[in-house]
């Protein structure tokens, strides 16, 4: 994990066929961050409804419900239950992305549904408060809620106490590390281990990756400008560690649980795990950052088309067995 670890824009023949393939059947849609809200919502829906076919089957998939809890300012929240055939005690809480403001548990149901099958844990899907109708910090008090009650919620959907991970990709990634870091400053349990994929950390855009890969493909900065100004509100977040998570002290980043890293190398947002990577690093530990060569931002929701959305699925599967001690 170096500074000088050099940025290609070079896809991969599988991705950029799978991008010309989704171009010719969706056709050219609109920015979604320059619709309103919830025109940019369905958009996003429908272009992902391609991605959540030939579902892998479950033993059970069930929804429960976390009360609302007034002292933490978190609302009632619908949690998807995901347990695979032979699930294991415990639980993943995957959040997942969108830029803060789409997406939703279905959106995500199947680079889900993998996890779980590759890490031999049920999944929980928080959906989660979404901006900017409901800006920052409201998404993340959902999260700290589903957290703090997951086990006592699921107990009837068929989950069994055990290692709890956290997970997450891109603003879902940055919930569930800033979900960490809130509950390390209560004073509270943590998970026992978290896998984050390709997350934004900061609220920054003059990184390497930014400059490299601003107008994409994918991901443009412009699009995490927005997405960014969505979460924040009127909110100077810049150096709240709750909202950006790469300004949290050393001290608080040196007392996280182990965290497995996953960064797509042709993405803006590389940069972010990169230098998250590096700061874990600097203070010690050994923390793994896997970096998925001619991958744009996103993959992981390929996992039908794309193999190597399914085989970066396995290693952060095999991750999450060997951070939780488990065959």
């Amino acid at each position: 994990m170096s500074d000088d670890i050099e940025l290609s824009d070079v896809l991969s023949d599988e991705m950029a066929a799978l991008m010309e393939r989704v171009l010719a059947e969706l056709g050219p849609l609109p920015d979604p961050t320059m619709l309103p809200p919830a025109q940019g919502r369905a958009q996003s829906l429908a272009a992902n409804v391609r991605c959540n076919v030939n579902l892998p089957p479950m033993e059970s998939v069930t929804e429960v419900m976390v009360a609302e809890d007034p002292s933490l300012g978190s609302a009632r929240c619908r949690l998807k239950v995901l347990v695979p055939s032979g699930g294991g005690a415990g639980a993943i809480l995957f959040v997942h992305g969108g830029g803060f403001a789409f997406c939703s548990p279905e959106t995500h149901e199947r680079c889900a549904r993998v996890l779980a099958l590759e890490s031999g844990l049920p999944v929980v899907m928080p959906d989660y408060r979404l901006a900017p109708e409901s800006p920052y910090p409201a998404g993340l008090r959902d999260v700290v809620a589903t957290l703090r009650n997951l086990f006592e919620v699921t107990a009837d959907a068929g989950i069994r106490r055990g290692p709890l991970l956290i997970s997450g990709d891109s603003a879902g990634a940055n919930l569930a590390l800033a979900a960490m870091l809130h509950e390390q400053a209560e004073g509270r349990a943590l998970p026992d281990a978290a896998l984050l994929f390709y997350g934004c950390y900061a609220r920054s855009f003059t990184s390497p990756s930014y400059v490299r890969f601003s107008e994409g493909p994918g991901l443009t900065r412009g699009k995490m400008q927005r997405y960014w100004s969505f979460y924040a509100g009127e909110r100077a977040i810049e150096q709240d560690p709750l909202a950006c998570p790469l300004v949290a002290s050393d001290a608080a980043l040196a007392a996280l649980p182990p965290l497995y890293l996953m960064a797509a190398a042709v993405d803006p947002l590389f940069s972010d795990t990169l230098g998250l990577g590096q700061r874990l690093k600097a203070l010690g530990r050994d923390d793994e950052l896997h970096i998925v060569p001619g991958v744009i931002h996103g993959f992981l929701q390929n996992t039908n088309e794309l193999s190597a959305a399914r085989e970066a699925l396995a290693v952060a599967g095999n991750a999450a067995r060997r951070l939780t001690r488990r065959p």
